[in-house]
C-alpha cells in the first residue's frame, strides 16, 4: 500500500508551486499528470519532512495571518496555529479526533503531513453540523479561513484536501455531509485546473451546486481578504450561478444573448424575392440548391457568386465539378461583360474581355478547385478546409455532391450522401463559412423536373440528409420544352426548407437572356 509522504510540493515538469504530491514510491502531479518513480524503491530527495507524532493543540500559538487579513479567532474557530515556525492545519476523522496535521512553513511554502492521513475528512469539516442552507468548498485552508470570516463567520466553509486534483475524490469520500446542504457553493481557484475541478464537483451535487465566478485579478478567496475587498467576495458569492451540465442553459441568463441586436445577413441575394423570404446569405450557413438536369444550377450559382464579389470584400472558393476552370472562369466574366463569353459565337473586344477579367478572376478574391478528376470525399472535404482557413473563404459554392458520391466505393448512395454532407455540415460549424451545395433530384413519378415539375424535400436524393442537415434548400424549376419562349428560359425558384425565418414557398421568376448571359428577376407574372 503506497503511503503519502508530502503534498502540496512545487512541481518541476510544469511548474506549478503545489501541486505535486510525494508517496514512497515516487512522485505524482495532480497539474500536469506527470509521475516519477524511484526504481531504488528509497524516499526521493525532496525537501519535506515526515512526522509519526501529532502536536497537541496545546503546543500551538494562535496568532492572525496579518499579510492574509485572517484574525487570530479564525483561526482559533477552525485550530490553525503555529509550531516550531510553521502553521499547522488540523484534520479530523470520522469520530471528530484529529487525524492529522498539514505542516506550512511560515516563511517557505513547503508542506508535510503529521499523523494518518487516510482517515482525514475535509479540512474544517468537523466544525459544522450537516444539513443547513449553504457550505462553501474551497481549493486551500488559508482560502476556507478567509471565505469563512469574509462571510461573517456564519456559513460552513470547508477546504479539500490536496488541491483541484483531489476535488472530486475528496467529494466523493464526503459525498453524504456535503450533499446534506440545500446548496453548495464550489469556490476553487480561478486558473484552468480550478474550473476543470469545479465542474466535475458541480456533476457530483447536480443543481444544489452554485459556482463561485472569480473577479478578474483574484485568484483565490485569500486574495479578495488581503486585498482589503471582503465586501465584493460576498457580493460575488451571493451572485453564484446555479450549475447546469454542459448543453443546457438557464433562461435567466440570456438576457444579454436577446438583448443583441438581431442577426442580419452579410451579404443579400441578388434577387428579392429571395431575400424576402431568406432574408439574405448568413456566415454558418449551409445552403443546397437542387433542380432537375440542366435546368441551370450552375449558372444560378455564378449569379449568386458575382453579386457577393460585387457586394462584399470576402474571398470565395469555387469547385465546379461538372465543367473545367476555364469555362467557370469565362461564364463568370460573361455576367461583368453582359455577353455570353462562354460561347464561340459572342463577339468580344479585346479590352471588353480585359475588363471583364479586371472585375472578376483579377480581383484576386477568387479561388478555383482544378480536380483532374479526382472528387473522393476526403479530397473534396479537404479542399473546403484549405480554402476556408488558407485562403480566408468566406462564401465556398460546391458544385455538385452527386459527383462525390458517384465517385465513392462502396456502391450504397443513401450512405455516401449521408457521409457527404454530414462531412460537409461539421466543415461549415468548424470554420463558419458560407457553403452552397449543389444536389440533384430523384425523378417524380409523373411530370419530370426538365418540364416544369414542382420541387419537393421528398425528391431530395438519399435518406433525406440534405434536408435535414441544410439550413437552406432551393429549389430550381423550368420547363425547358416550353412553347413560348419566355417560359422555357425562364426559372421559378423555391424556398423549400428556411430554417432562419421558417418561410418556404416561391420566391422569384428568373428569365436567362441568350444575349446578355444574365438571369434577371421578372416581376411581370404572380408567384
Amino acid at each position: 500500500m503506497s503511503k503519502q509522504l508530502a503534498s502540496h510540493q512545487p512541481c518541476d515538469d510544469c511548474g506549478s508551486s503545489d501541486a505535486l504530491a510525494v508517496y514512497d514510491w515516487g512522485t505524482k502531479c495532480f497539474s500536469c499528470g506527470a509521475t516519477h518513480f524511484d526504481n531504488d524503491r528509497k524516499p526521493m530527495e525532496r525537501n519535506f519532512t515526515v512526522h509519526t507524532a501529532l502536536v497537541e493543540p496545546t503546543d500551538l500559538a494562535y496568532e492572525s495571518v496579518t499579510d492574509r487579513g485572517i484574525t487570530k479567532t479564525t483561526c482559533q474557530d477552525y485550530g490553525v496555529g503555529i509550531f516550531n515556525n510553521s502553521y499547522y492545519f488540523p484534520y479530523y476523522s470520522d469520530d471528530n479526533r484529529v487525524a492529522a496535521y498539514k505542516k506550512r512553513g511560515v516563511t517557505e511554502k513547503k508542506f508535510s503531513i503529521e499523523g494518518s492521513w487516510k482517515e482525514a475528512k475535509l479540512f474544517g469539516q468537523q466544525l459544522f453540523n450537516k444539513g443547513g442552507k449553504y457550505v462553501t468548498i474551497v481549493e486551500g485552508e488559508f482560502d476556507a479561513l478567509a471565505a469563512y470570516q469574509m462571510l461573517g463567520s456564519k456559513y460552513p466553509v470547508v477546504s479539500i484536501r490536496n488541491g483541484a486534483g483531489s476535488a472530486l475524490a475528496d467529494c466523493k469520500a464526503n459525498f453524504e455531509w456535503i450533499d446534506s446542504f440545500e446548496n453548495v457553493v464550489v469556490c476553487f481557484d480561478s486558473d484552468q485546473q480550478g474550473a476543470d475541478a469545479a465542474s466535475q464537483v458541480a456533476e457530483l451535487f447536480g443543481p444544489k451546486t452554485r459556482i463561485f465566478k472569480h473577479e478578474q485579478g483574484y485568484k483565490d478567496a485569500c486574495d479578495y481578504l488581503s486585498g482589503a475587498q471582503g465586501k465584493r467576495f460576498v457580493d460575488k458569492w451571493w451572485q453564484a450561478e446555479q450549475y447546469v451540465p454542459d448543453g443546457i442553459i438557464a433562461g435567466k441568463g440570456l438576457w444579454d444573448l436577446v438583448n443583441q441586436p438581431v442577426e442580419k445577413a452579410d451579404v443579400l441575394y441578388p434577387y428579392q424575392g429571395m431575400n424576402d423570404l431568406t432574408y439574405g446569405i448568413r456566415a454558418g450557413e449551409l445552403i443546397t440548391v437542387t433542380a432537375g438536369s440542366g435546368l441551370g444550377k450552375s449558372q444560378f450559382l455564378r449569379e449568386i457568386v458575382y453579386h457577393i464579389l460585387k457586394n462584399t470584400n470576402d474571398n470565395i472558393g469555387l469547385m465546379f465539378l461538372e465543367e473545367s476552370v476555364k469555362k467557370t472562369a469565362k461564364s463568370l466574366m460573361s455576367l461583368s461583360a453582359s455577353k455570353p463569353l462562354h460561347l464561340p459565337d459572342c463577339e468580344v473586344t479585346t479590352d471588353e474581355l480585359r475588363n471583364a477579367f479586371d472585375d472578376t478572376l483579377g480581383t484576386d478574391r477568387l479561388f478555383f478547385f482544378d480536380h483532374f478528376g479526382s472528387t473522393a470525399v476526403d479530397n473534396i472535404i479537404n479542399r473546403v478546409r484549405f480554402m476556408a482557413k488558407a485562403l480566408s473563404c468566406k462564401y465556398i459554392f460546391l458544385d455538385h455532391v452527386s459527383i462525390v458520391v458517384s465517385s465513392q466505393d462502396n456502391g450504397d448512395e443513401r450512405k455516401a450522401l449521408d457521409e457527404i454532407m454530414t462531412r460537409l455540415r461539421m466543415i461549415v460549424a468548424e470554420t463558419g463559412i458560407a457553403l452552397f451545395a449543389v444536389s440533384h433530384l430523384k425523378r417524380p413519378d409523373s411530370k419530370g423536373h426538365e418540364e416544369g415539375a414542382a420541387t419537393s424535400l421528398s425528391q431530395l436524393r438519399g435518406s433525406g440528409s440534405i434536408g435535414q442537415l441544410s439550413d437552406i434548400v432551393l429549389g430550381l424549376e423550368r420547363n425547358g420544352q416550353a412553347e413560348d419562349l419566355m417560359d422555357r428560359h425562364t426559372t421559378r425558384v423555391r424556398v423549400l426548407k428556411n430554417r432562419f425565418s421558417g418561410l418556404t414557398g416561391p420566391a422569384c421568376s428568373l428569365y436567362y437572356s441568350k444575349d446578355t448571359g444574365r438571369m434577371t428577376e421578372r416581376f411581370d407574372e404572380p408567384l
